[in-house]
């Protein structure tokens, strides 16, 4: 469901944006806190508030992920035509 949801943006990409998208990360504040949320969820201390919030972070970072993930397969493309 989500690659579905994906692949419409993807078709978005040029090969200038996928390059900026693959460069994108989590500002280390944001990065700080998933870290320490997953290191809880790991430990299974995470409270319903923390796991609520982590699981929002997890179905971001897969969607991202999956959006990278098609910006490489265009880079790939392009460079190989």
């Amino acid at each position: 469901m989500l690659d579905r949801l994906v692949d419409p943006l993807s078709q978005c990409l040029t090969a200038e944006s996928a390059k900026r998208l693959l460069k994108l990360r989590a500002d280390p504040r944001l990065q700080a806190r998933v870290d320490q949320l997953a290191e809880k969820c790991n430990e299974g201390t995470l409270t319903a508030q923390e796991q609520t919030e982590y699981s929002s972070y997890v179905s971001f970072g897969t969607f991202v992920a999956l959006l990278k993930s098609k910006a490489r397969q265009l880079l790939a493309n392009s460079s190989g035509a």
